[in-house]
């Protein structure tokens, strides 16, 4: 998996999000995410995590993605 295929899933669900997506280990499956959003205006840290993950769930749970290290903001 590549970070900008990691990118381009979140940008098309969160619509006028800003993500930085960094592969951290070079293998394509560790990665770091920082995800910036109006939409998470009013979640918790918590249920904002949740809705990233939820959106990533196939590559998840497909083994593609292995790690992600996430940082949300509004």
């Amino acid at each position: 998996m590549k970070s900008e295929e990691i990118e381009k899933t979140l940008l098309q669900n969160l619509p006028g999000a800003e993500v930085k997506v960094r592969d951290t280990t070079g293998t394509g499956d560790h990665f770091d995410a920082l995800v910036v959003w109006k939409g998470f205006a009013g979640k918790s840290l918590v249920q904002q995590h949740q809705l990233v993950m939820d959106i990533l769930k196939t590559d998840l749970h497909s083994g593609a993605l292995h790690a992600l290290a996430l940082k949300t903001r509004i």
